[in-house]
């Protein structure tokens, strides 16, 4: 990888600051962690943008804040509370990792976000960026920070031709970063730059017509806007193809909560697994009730297929309405640390991964499930 140096020093780096500060004061949008800059606002905002978009991340935010308003108050939390408070955001350990930075927050720190950064590294969860972030917006010191809109911006205005996933790019591009960074205004130059590759400089159609730096930009000059930042290497999709069931018995539906170091671990759950090779979807659900519960179950109707992504999977997920052989006694649990047998209205006290969100959802408008409510065989 190459960076034009020269360039960098001579043109674009003396007009780079000044052109994107004028341009954040009159374009900032109204977002609600702005208005004080409260560090524990800042920090909460950062954890929850990540995989997140805007308008979906300022609801959540202040649900949060509301409930939670302090990070004492995240400390003393529930974490059933804290994952509910969570669903729908997914990677649910940045919810965890919050919860356990607070109560190191309390413990050592008085119950305040630090403002050194080798404190607020060693918090769970806090890695460069978001230490970064916290340090320039709430703190106003000057660090300079780089994010997928940050790479984006400068891959773009400096022309840089390798891939900014590598380490070595990523380097320059802090280093890049630090260099345009105007003594005494991070705050606004850091979250100027952010914005820009939000609103403007987007990754499919940036509105060249609309950016102060334009004229310094080095792909539009080119014409290579499109080609730049460098794509990395495609990640693969695996699909997956899982089996659920509801089970019902005296108007009350069967959940569990996977252990803490599973995927969506904490969460609850209807029981279920992969179908396996040679598998019905009939057949895998029987097979994991039986193994994760000790329930000799049948799967009845298919309720519906539900198809979801998260990380690298796509997930095909098959439902049913269940029924046990032979009676209900104690569950032997296998695969979760709790059970419950919940109501439908309970079921929204719970977080559940999103495909099964998706499948209350569907229970909630199924006259079918309604009347397994008011009958709850335990047997076919």
């Amino acid at each position: 990888m190459t960076i034009p140096h020269d360039t960098i020093i001579t043109s674009a780096h003396k007009a780079f600051a000044p052109a994107l500060l004028h341009w954040f004061k009159d374009n900032a949008r109204p977002l609600p962690w702005r208005e004080s800059y409260d560090p524990y606002h800042v920090w909460i905002s950062e954890i929850m943008l990540q995989q997140t978009q805007m308008e979906r991340g300022v609801a959540y935010f202040e649900r949060w804040t509301r409930e939670l308003p302090s990070p004492s108050a995240v400390a003393q939390a529930n974490e059933d509370d804290i994952l509910k408070l969570w669903e729908g955001l997914g990677y649910y350990n940045r919810a965890r990792n919050l919860m356990r930075a607070a109560q190191i927050m309390v413990d050592s720190h008085d119950g305040w976000v630090p403002e050194d950064k080798a404190t607020l590294l060693a918090l769970p969860g806090i890695g460069p960026y978001t230490a970064a972030a916290i340090l320039s917006i709430a703190y106003e010191q000057d660090e300079p920070l780089v994010d997928g809109n940050v790479a984006r911006v400068l891959a773009r205005v400096f022309d840089l031709d390798a891939p900014v996933g590598e380490t070595a790019t990523q380097k320059a591009l802090w280093a890049l970063a630090a260099e345009l960074l105007p003594a005494g205004q991070a705050r606004n130059f850091n979250q100027g730059l952010m914005e820009l590759g939000a609103l403007v400089c987007k990754p499919r159609t940036p509105v060249c017509a609309n950016c102060p730096l334009a004229e310094l930009c080095e792909a539009r000059r080119l014409g290579i806007t499109e080609h730049r930042p460098v794509p990395g290497k495609k990640v693969d999709i695996t699909p997956l193809s899982i089996a659920t069931g509801v089970l019902i018995n005296k108007g009350r539906i069967f959940i569990q909560r996977r252990h803490e170091d599973d995927v969506w671990g904490g969460l609850w759950e209807f029981p279920g697994g992969g179908v396996e090779e040679g598998e019905t979807p009939e057949q895998a659900v029987v097979r994991e009730y039986a193994e994760e519960t000790g329930f000799e179950v049948v799967a009845q109707n298919p309720i519906r297929i539900i198809k979801h992504g998260y990380t690298r999977f796509r997930v095909t997920l098959h439902c049913f309405f269940l029924a046990a052989v032979n009676g209900l006694g104690p569950p032997a649990l296998t695969a979760a640390t709790a059970h419950k047998w919940a109501t439908l209205e309970e079921l929204d006290d719970h977080a559940f991964p999103a495909g099964h969100r998706k499948l209350i959802d569907a229970l909630a408008e199924d006259e079918r499930f309604h009347k397994l409510l008011t009958h709850s065989p335990n047997t076919p």
